[in-house]
């Protein structure tokens, strides 16, 4: 006979609650990250749609907003757009469903200090069903999971033929001890009983049928009391000897586990060495004591949810610019500087959708190429900040920006460590011991954590830099906002 796992229901019970539970907290942390990208899009789009609708505002050119109005409402995350006047009357209202119930995000249309309307965006409500339909190969092999969890237990923990007969051989002497430990007057009225039923046993005996019945009601005597023995052990203990065997097989399977650990720990390091070995001075790239005598100085913008693709034409090309005169003045009124005497641009840098590179190149040995390039980032991201919180408040379009540093021989690598691992207003490092040594006076920097190939290895992160160099940067800041060149 096969008997079931101990408490296999109660297991099935914990098992169902963890799936549930698992589902619940799916469902929950995606309908945040949904709502929070889709808030962070909506403003972007009114900032987007204000922008091109103000001249159609000032007019109340009701055909005007009504075609602008219905190219935002194309997705269908947008259930309603209402644009209003100046005097809250509705110009326009456009939606794929109107009446549904949403988020919406109001913002207020301004040219210059005067308020000519108000954009209203209501966006869908996330449903449930919507998420789970979304995240249905999870939730199908979260149940999976849970289900051979459960067949496992009750296949593993049942107990075997071995550990039945000992339980029931520990019942038996059970009993024993039992009816060793009862008072003296039952024991003598047990032996008394017993002394009866010896006398009385030679007038019964000779019947045959008393034999037979008398056989079978000792059988059934002996074999009832240890089938429930058996059936009440199981019901109050918790077997010990099963909890035994599973953490004898989870204690093997650990082990199993570390060793696959360590083996991968040793192919770890014999593939660092290898690489250790790879990139030596003498026939690799990375060389930390390889010349250099120009510097290369990327720009690129953070644009996260890809808005600079979607702009029109009539914004996206102003804006580049707007961009490329900021980085140009920027680089005039930097290499006036004494402390960068030497150093000239060997190209004209102009911005697109990948954003701008300026070359840097020294005229002798003594001009400090690399301090001009780290000097030229920074003070480009100085001014890009300006611009970017000056632009969100008149509600146009703007892009924050980072930058990356290299010498020519690492520039393609540079780029791609600025698509991986760059963040906004961050500055990326990588140039070789004597570019270090050039701007290891003026600035910090530190390395970059949990490093994944060797170019992040030797790439380092612009912490800061002395009194001496931002204020000089401030000063040439002032000067580039000062020229008039540029437009907010």
């Amino acid at each position: 006979m096969t008997y079931l796992a101990p408490r296999q229901g109660l297991f099935a019970i914990i098992v169902l609650v963890s799936f549930l539970l698992q589902t619940l907290l799916l469902v929950i942390s995606t309908d945040q990250q949904l709502t929070k990208s889709r808030e962070q899009k909506g403003e972007q789009m009114i900032a987007q749609l204000i922008d091109e609708a103000r001249l159609s505002l000032e007019n109340e050119d009701r055909v005007s907003l009504s075609v602008i109005a219905n190219r935002y409402t194309s997705e269908q995350d947008i259930a309603r757009l209402v644009i209003e006047g100046d005097k809250d009357e509705t110009l326009v209202q456009v939606g794929n469903a109107p009446m549904q119930q949403g988020v919406t995000i109001s913002q207020i249309a301004t040219n210059g200090d005067a308020v000519i309307g108000r954009v209203a965006l209501t966006l869908k409500d996330i449903s449930k069903g919507e998420i789970i339909a979304l995240q249905w190969p999870f939730v199908i092999g979260s149940l999976l999971l849970h289900l051979l969890l459960w067949g496992a237990y009750g296949y593993i923990a049942r107990p075997t033929k071995e550990q039945i007969n000992a339980l029931s051989r520990d019942i038996d002497n059970l009993h024993r001890e039992q009816a060793g430990q009862l008072p003296h007057g039952r024991q003598s009225n047990a032996s008394h009983a017993v002394d009866n039923d010896n006398v009385s046993k030679g007038r019964i005996s000779n019947n045959p049928a008393n034999k037979s019945s008398k056989a079978s009601n000792k059988k059934a005597d002996n074999t009832v009391p240890a089938q429930e023995g058996i059936t009440a052990y199981f019901k109050s203990q918790k077997n010990n000897d099963y909890d035994v065997d599973l953490q004898a097989s989870s204690n093997n399977a650990t082990g199993s586990t570390v060793s696959d650990n360590s083996a991968e720990v040793n192919r770890a390091h014999e593939h660092v060495d290898t690489n250790t070995k790879f990139f030596t001075p003498s026939s690799s790239k990375l060389s930390a004591s390889r010349p250099f005598d120009s510097v290369s100085v990327q720009i690129m913008f953070h644009d996260e949810y890809k808005m600079l693709e979607r702009l029109t034409p009539e914004m996206r090309i102003p804006y580049l610019a707007l961009c490329t005169q900021l980085l140009n003045q920027a680089l005039i009124e930097l290499l006036k500087q004494p402390l960068l005497l030497g150093v000239s641009v060997s190209n004209s840098p102009r911005f697109d959708d990948n954003g701008a590179c300026a070359v840097l190149k020294a005229d002798n040995d003594h001009a400090k190429v690399a301090l001009a390039g780290v000097m030229l980032g920074k003070l480009y991201l100085m001014l890009n900040k300006i611009i970017h919180t000056k632009h969100i408040e008149l509600s146009r379009f703007a892009l924050p920006a980072k930058a990356g540093i290299s010498d020519q021989a690492q520039a393609p690598a540079m780029k791609q460590l600025m698509k991986s691992v760059g963040r906004k207003e961050q500055m990326l490092i990588l140039l070789p011991n004597a570019g270090l040594k050039q701007i290891g006076s003026h600035v910090q920097v530190h390395s970059l954590k949990r490093p994944t190939t060797v170019y992040e290895r030797e790439c380092a992160v612009f912490d800061g830099g002395n009194t001496g160099m931002m204020e000089r940067l401030a000063e040439v800041r002032n000067a580039v906002l000062m020229s008039g060149n540029e437009e907010d």
